[in-house]
């Protein structure tokens, strides 16, 4: 049986602002925590990363002496506040992009100790078979954080459907848009409810997690897929500053990039993810 424990949207709405909180009130000189006596808790997002979590926890962390304890976050903030305030050890759910804007951002202090896997953002529709059969005036979702709302933005030009001005970087917005051949509309939903808003737009921008998580698969589904190559936005475990030689997240590395999760990915997921050593 998974001991894996979920923590439900409604925990997350009352939890994010008292963590954030706590984050924000912490000082940023203070030395992260020297006790490592017992488990490891890690926050992820259910898919894929909570999933390749318990398969080390059930198969490789006993034998390498490692007590591993998984915990269940449906969103993308409270796992970084939740490890700045040491109400968790590490985290493993996002990319280089966003942690570096969330660092800035909100003045916390995670940094990345070993990169997982890659998740390639896919355009999928329940609509049309094709980004070209997309209409005019056509619909579409994207995330409204920074980073992956410019990356979806940078997954359309990369396909031709629309350009972007020079300079668009990680924080491109619609308003970075050049040209729009298709005159396309933006709806910008929270990363978690994209793949949900299928059924009421044209098209949407869906990161790998959910759309796995909502049964998508994206090496078939999707309409257009994010190359894997030389990509910014693989999944790394993640610790608060100074944390990084815990022995118990020195193991927990190990066994992320060992041949037996590799293997995992790749028979799993056939494709919708990619591991990333």
């Amino acid at each position: 049986m998974r001991n894996t424990a979920k923590i439900t949207t409604a925990v997350l709405a009352a939890g994010t602002l008292t963590l954030g909180l706590t984050a924000c009130g912490s000082d940023s000189s203070s030395t992260a925590s020297s006790d490592t006596s017992g488990p490891l808790v890690v926050a992820a997002s259910p898919t894929p990363h909570a999933e390749i979590l318990t398969y080390v926890k059930d198969n490789l962390a006993k034998k390498a002496g490692l007590d591993l304890e998984v915990k269940e976050f449906q969103d993308y903030i409270v796992p970084n506040t939740a490890t700045e305030d040491g109400s968790v050890d590490a985290n493993y759910f996002q990319n280089q992009p966003y942690l570096d804007d969330f660092n800035q951002k909100r003045g916390t202090h995670i940094v990345p100790v070993v990169t997982v896997h890659l998740e390639p953002l896919g355009l999928y529709s329940h609509k049309v078979k094709s980004a070209d059969a997309l209409k005019s005036g056509a619909t579409v979702a994207v995330p409204n954080d920074a980073v992956n709302e410019a990356r979806a933005l940078k997954l359309l030009a990369a396909n031709k459907l629309i350009t972007l001005k020079d300079g668009a970087g990680s924080a491109a917005t619609p308003q970075d848009i050049a040209t729009n051949p298709k005159n396309l509309k933006f709806k910008e939903v929270e990363a978690p409810q994209t793949a949900r808003s299928l059924d009421d737009v044209d098209a949407a921008v869906v990161n790998g997690n959910f759309a796995i998580s909502a049964g998508l698969k994206p090496a078939t589904d999707a309409l257009v897929l994010e190359s894997a190559k030389n990509s910014p936005y693989g999944n790394f475990l993640a610790v608060k500053e100074g944390n990084e030689k815990d022995p118990r997240v020195v193991k927990l590395a190990k066994l992320l990039t060992s041949p037996q999760v590799k293997k995992f990915i790749e028979d799993k997921y056939k494709g919708s993810v990619i591991a990333s050593f």
